[in-house]
């Protein structure tokens, strides 16, 4: 049994980041998937799959771990690095790129 510790990315379609400063504890995949021949939906009988731990910090997900014997891995987050933009700087003189219409 192995699982990832790691801290989600914030949502694509939002600004915000809500739920982003918790850390998460996923299991891995044991048992393939496979396609229902008459439905034709995916199921699995790995029910590890569904369950999702969260922690305030990263190190009560690994001492979690550590405790139940659950070999992990740890994902580190990428800090977003945001770009301080002026609308003034559209109409700079010295602009590097040149103004289009």
């Amino acid at each position: 049994m192995s699982a990832k510790i790691y801290r989600p990315a914030r949502n694509a379609m939002q600004s915000g980041k809500a739920k982003t400063h918790l850390w998460v504890l996923e299991f891995d995949q044991e048992a393939p998937r496979r396609i229902d021949p008459i439905l034709g939906y995916t199921s699995s009988s790995d029910m590890r799959q569904q369950v999702r731990l969260t922690f305030e910090t990263q190190e009560q997900a690994e001492a979690y771990a550590k405790r139940e014997g659950i070999d992990y891995r740890v994902i580190p987050p990428k800090e977003v690095v945001r770009q301080a933009v002026s609308y003034t700087d559209n109409f700079r003189y010295n602009r590097i790129q040149p103004w289009t219409h």
